[in-house]
């Protein structure tokens, strides 16, 4: 798996910005165009541009958030013609290609077309784009954790993710942020016994030592991991259920359990 990924970052890098975000930038080098997801920030997106020589071709949003979609704007003034793939919600500035489930995008240098998968919880509209193997998830998975519930539920969260972790195993999941370690932290909390959470913590504050950045993570790695995608395990479900002082009869009611743990107790 790991060749895989040394191979997809040739073709898919971050932008950093701000504290701890990441905008992907997808490269189709025959034709000088760029894709972008989640441009919070337009300096470094034109930045990185200008250095590859490239032009904007389209933008895919997963949800409103500023620090997903602020950078919008100023990108259409430099690039007018690029065209903007995001969840139909008013709360989205420059959304010129409005999108919902089922939906194909199609952009330059990616040979599938992204399927939209709506994928609520996290905000009420978020989506997520799968085309064959790379899964942009924006907020709503993240490298050994999830996003929190703002404007959606619980309950939208607990089933979206339910729905990423059905997806292939080799799928390899582009989040937009870069809390992999402190994420693992938690992890340890709920599985402190856990020898791959444990092995990934190690490459991972390595990875962290070298200034890299630790995703793309795949799934798989993410279902042996992350806690938010085991509880149906029976030590995830003793540890949410000592945290919440009853037994817990549903996975649902583990992954609220541990949402809520993480919420008022870690982060």
């Amino acid at each position: 798996m790991t060749g895989e990924i040394d191979e997809a970052r040739a073709r898919i890098s971050p932008i950093p910005a701000f504290d701890d975000n990441y905008i992907w930038l997808l490269r189709d080098p025959g034709r000088r165009l760029a894709t972008l997801v989640d441009p919070g920030d337009a300096d470094p997106v034109v930045a990185a541009l200008a250095d590859e020589d490239l032009a904007l071709a389209a933008i895919l949003i997963t949800h409103h958030h500023p620090d997903h979609t602020g950078g919008v704007l100023d990108l259409l003034a430099a690039f007018p013609d690029a065209l903007v793939f995001g969840p139909q919600d008013r709360r989205i500035p420059g959304l010129n290609r409005p999108v919902s489930e089922g939906d194909e995008v199609r952009v330059p240098g990616h040979a599938e077309a992204f399927r939209v998968l709506e994928v609520p919880g996290h905000t009420a509209t978020h989506i997520a784009f799968l085309g064959g193997r790379t899964l942009f998830c924006g907020d709503t998975l993240f490298a050994a954790g999830c996003g929190r519930v703002f404007d959606g539920t619980v309950e939208q969260l607990a089933r979206s993710l339910a729905r990423l972790a059905a997806l292939p195993p080799d799928t390899l999941c582009y989040c937009a942020h870069e809390y992999t370690l402190a994420n693992l932290g938690f992890a340890a909390w709920v599985e402190p016994n856990n020898a791959a959470r444990q092995e990934r913590q190690r490459e991972v504050e390595s990875q962290r030592a070298r200034h890299e950045p630790t995703v793309p993570s795949s799934l798989a790695l993410e279902l042996a991991t992350n806690p938010f995608l085991r509880t149906g395990e029976p030590v995830v479900v003793a540890a949410a259920e000592r945290f919440a002082g009853m037994r817990l009869q549903t996975q649902a009611e583990v992954f609220a359990a541990l949402r809520r743990w993480k919420d008022t107790c870690y982060d």
